[in-house]
This record gives C-alpha cells, structure tokens and sequence, in this order.
C-alpha cells in the first residue's frame, strides 16, 4: 500500500511549490472544479491547496469525512475559507503570508503612480489615434497627504515606498502598534480622520464582517472632494455602486482596482468602463518572483502541517512566531505527555470535567504565551479517552464539545528568565485514580514535569518526586522500600523480553514506602503485569502509554 498522503492543487501553483510537494506526497492538479467535484474529490485527500478563487465551505469539510488535515492558502487572504467548519473538523489552515507582500504593495504603488498620471487612459487614447495632451494632465504626488487603511505588511512596505515619493502618510489600524508605525514616520490615526484628510486612499484591510463595504454612501460623503483611491486588498471592502455613484458626483475624482466584489467583473460593469477607473485582473502577487515564492512557502507549509510540525502561518491556531515555537518545542511536548499521562491515571467510571494547568516561570506573563501548551495538554487528554483527533486547530473546540473546564494559573518566579518554563504541572479534580499515590494532598491526581537539556521529563506523581524521560510506556509502582525489588521486577520484564530503557526511585524516608518509575520499549503482557502485582512489597502498580 501506499501510505503518501495526497494532496489536492485546485489552482495553479509555481514548480518549485510542486516540487516540494511531489518529494513528500501523492500530488493531484485539479484546476477549475465546480464546488460539486471539489466536495467529491476531497474525501480522497489529506490536503488542499487553493488560491483566491476555490471557495472552500463547510460542505467541503463534511464531505471529506475527516481525512482533510490542512488547507492551504497560496496567499494572504483567507475569507475563501469557511474557518469556523474547519476548526469543527479539526482541519488545520495555513497561508503564505510574507512571500507576495512586496509584490502586493509594488502593484499597489504601480497603480497609484499610474493614476495621478493617467497612464491607463492615455494609453488607450493613443492606441485609438489620438493625441489628447491637455485631456490627461495629472496630480503631482509630492507633498499629498496619503491614508493608508489596514498597516499590516502590504500596507507597511507601501507607505514605506510612497514616504520615498515624497507623500505624507497617516494609517488606521485598530491592531497596528504605534511604535511601528512612528518607526517609519507614519501617524497612526482614527478611520474618520484618515478618510477625512487624506488626497489619496490605499486599501490594505482583509475582507471581514467589520470591512465588509467599509467604503459606503456614508463614508463617501465624509471624504475631501476629488480624493483619489487605490484598492488591491479585497473587492467587497467597497461598495461598488457607491463608488460609481462618488466618482459621478465628483466626490471620487479616480480609483485604481485591483480587486471587485465579483470576479472576474461582469463585462457591463459601470464601474470597470467608468472613465475616471483603472484596472487590473487582480494581479497584486502576479510576479514570477512572488508566484514562486508563494509556491514555496505554502507547500512547506502544508508539508510541515502533514508531518505534524508545529506552523507558524496557521490562522486558526494560537498563532506563535517561528523564533518562539523553536523554544517551546520541547515543553510543547512536555504539556501533551503530562496530559496524556493524567489522564491514564483516571478510573474508570469518573468524568473529566475540571484541568488545571499550573506554569512555573521566571517570565513576565506578557512574554509566556501559554495558548499552544494549553491546546497540546487538551490534546494529551481527550485522545487516549475519545476516537476524536485532536490538533491545535479544534483542542479548545473539542473540550468544550466534551464539558471539560481547563483553567490556567501562572507561579512566577524569581530569577534569570534564560529558559521559558521551569515546570509544568497538570491537576485533574473530582476523579478517583487508578493509582491512588498520584492523588496529591489537596484531592487531585497530580502530574508535574520540566525540561532537562532539551529533554521532557516526568518530575512528580502525586507528591512523590521522580525523574524520569517521557517516552516509549511508563509502569509506576508503589512499594515497601527493600532490597532486590527492583531485580524482581526486572527480571518479570526480562522474562517477558521487554526493554528496560530507564527506572527512577523516589521514597518518602529509607524502608518505608516508594515510588518506583519504569520505563519501558513494549508493552508487558497481562500475565507479566500480574506477576509484578503479585510481589508481596507492591502495593499497586500502573501502566501507562506515551
């Protein structure tokens, strides 16, 4: 059998992104699919890769029967992407955010300059054996004040560029910080004031319930006459027939699209043949350059999501920088081994319903984003006990699904804060255990662990100290402290020929009771875990799978 996932290209992606692909997966180029053959298609897939034009809904998740893993997004924009079904299915999407910003904001600088000079309409009036001089003169640049809406990257590299024309900038961003703006002499301003001042308007917003015909009658009516707008950020952002209805008042004197509401436009479109209108076919990433480096950054993307890698573009996960995700890769697996140890410990019959999850650390809260560790403890606690798949995208989704409250408290320390987190501890309250020693004194089974060179490490069961790697399967016995019990039980497991790889004592004072911690490759049979129960010095004893 073949065991490459598949994944699907549903619109043209550049070779070195295909390439890639082809290296790791079973690859299907299917361009140009109705949403009927998309939604048969998709049961057969592991993945999609889309750009703008695939509408990704919530009938394409239900169709693909849960194998859909990711979804990716060869681009900035994700409003094609149903995000709330694919968070219910458990379905990881990514985009490219970075590859075409330069591309993006080149276009958007491209059209604005070619505004002001009307190059468009000259051009086509040559074409048509004209001379038309005097028709056509256009709006110096230098000195006008130009609002740019949305300061994300687009829109910081194009006030960059413009600032280098000469132009004063002011943005609106509700999220921008004002320390990033002021870096590049931007003033950030209210949307009123933007729109109200400013000579020319570039839009670099996504298209969102809040956006969505942000641009109306209203606002129209509110800006300087004769403003001039550029949009290569999304069609449905303006209210196209307000647009027409400004640009014949004269409210608008031009405007330079790159995007519509419907695309392509239909042919009869006023606003497309409106004199005083330049536009391209949504071309703002359209570089050899950027379509190559979209290409690439999306398949490793989706590559990476396949593999089980964390993903720094995921947008409908705890959204984590590259630098910080490296850092807490190993507490991100310490947090889903001490959830899915916790959750072993639990007896049968008794309801998870109340976690808490304690970090220790040296850190100031504002530089410890504990979202990820949150997700990967769900994650360690639904899936021995559910069929569910759990990732980082349906974790919280999942929990709630099932009545379980994860609650989170931090203890910070004092001292360097050199390393992220000094421990890890996981509280399960109102359960009985199968190992009564991992009920600590305040009632809850209690497992805590840290981080020791890189390497996840089980520290405490119950109020028992241990140490000892979390990997491969774990048997924990409580036992009278005396010699040779650790040869018994070895030589049960060397009986049965499973592998030893480690073993850690904790004790609460010499001959009294232990904690003996095992670790080991295979999973013991029936008759060999009896055989250690029936050792006259253990009390009780578990095995537990990692």
């Amino acid at each position: 059998m073949d065991a490459k996932p598949t994944i699907l290209v549903a619109e043209k992606l550049g070779e070195a992104g295909l390439d890639l692909l082809k290296g790791f997966a079973n690859v299907d180029c299917s361009y140009n699919l109705s949403p009927e053959e998309l939604c048969t298609k998709i049961s057969l897939c592991d993945a999609l890769i889309v750009r703008s034009g695939t509408k990704v809904s919530r009938e394409v998740f239900e169709s693909s029967g849960g194998r859909l893993k990711v979804v990716g997004r060869a681009g900035v924009g994700i409003d094609n992407v149903d995000l709330a079904a694919a968070t219910e299915h458990g379905c990881l999407v990514v985009n490219a955010p970075t590859a075409n910003t330069v591309a993006a904001a080149e276009h958007g600088i491209a059209l604005l300059t070619a505004m002001a000079r009307n190059v468009a309409q000259a051009d086509a009036s040559i074409k048509a054996g004209k001379w038309q001089r005097s028709k056509y003169v256009g709006v110096s640049l230098v000195g006008k004040t130009l609002a740019v809406m949305g300061f994300g990257k687009v829109g910081t590299e194009v006030a960059r560029r413009a600032k280098a024309l000469g132009m004063h900038i002011i943005a609106h961003d509700p999220y921008a910080p004002a320390d990033r703006a002021h870096a590049i002499g931007v003033d950030l301003v209210s949307f009123d004031e933007a729109i109200a001042t400013a000579d020319f308007i570039t839009l670099h917003m996504p298209l969102t319930p809040a956006t969505s015909k942000i641009l109306n009658d209203e606002n129209f009516a509110k800006m300087k006459k004769g403003v001039r707008i550029v949009n290569v950020a999304r069609g449905g952002v303006i209210d196209e027939d307000a647009l027409v209805r400004a640009l014949d008042a004269g409210i608008v004197a031009q405007a330079a699209l790159d995007v519509f509401t419907i695309e392509p436009p239909p042919q009869d479109s006023k606003l497309v043949n409106h004199e005083n209108v330049t536009v391209t076919p949504h071309l703002g990433a359209s570089t050899t350059e950027a379509q190559e480096g979209v290409a690439i950054e999306i398949a490793a993307a989706v590559v990476g999501a396949l593999r089980g890698e964390l993903a720094a573009t995921a947008v409908n996960a705890p959204m984590v920088p590259s630098e910080v995700l490296t850092e807490l890769k190993p507490y991100v697996t310490l947090a889903e081994k001490l959830g899915r140890l916790a959750v072993q410990l639990v007896a049968g019959g008794s309801g998870v319903n109340a976690v808490k999850v304690t970090y220790t650390s040296a850190r100031a809260p504002d530089d410890l984003d504990t979202r990820l560790l949150r997700a990967m403890v769900t994650k360690g606690l639904i899936e021995p006990i559910s069929s569910v798949f759990v990732n980082l995208v349906n974790a919280d989704f999942t929990a709630k699904q099932r009545g379980i409250r994860i609650s989170e408290e931090r203890v910070i320390l004092d001292g360097s804060p050199q390393k992220p987190l000094e421990a890890i501890r996981v509280q399960i309250a109102n359960v009985e255990s199968r190992f009564a020693s991992a009920i600590s004194d305040s009632g809850e089974i209690k497992v805590e662990g840290r981080v020791k060179d890189g390497i996840p490490r089980l520290t405490k069961v119950g109020d028992y100290g241990v140490d000892v790697s979390l990997e491969g399967n774990i048997i924990l016995c409580r036992q009278v402290d005396q010699p040779g019990l650790i040869g018994a039980v070895g030589s049960i497991l060397g009986e049965e020929n499973v592998n030893v790889s480690f073993m850690s004592m904790g004790r609460t004072a010499p001959r009294k009771q232990a904690i003996m911690t095992l670790g080991v490759d295979e999973k013991p049979s029936k008759e060999a875990l009896k055989k250690i129960g029936d050792i006259p010095a253990v009390e009780e004893f578990v095995f537990l799978a990692l």
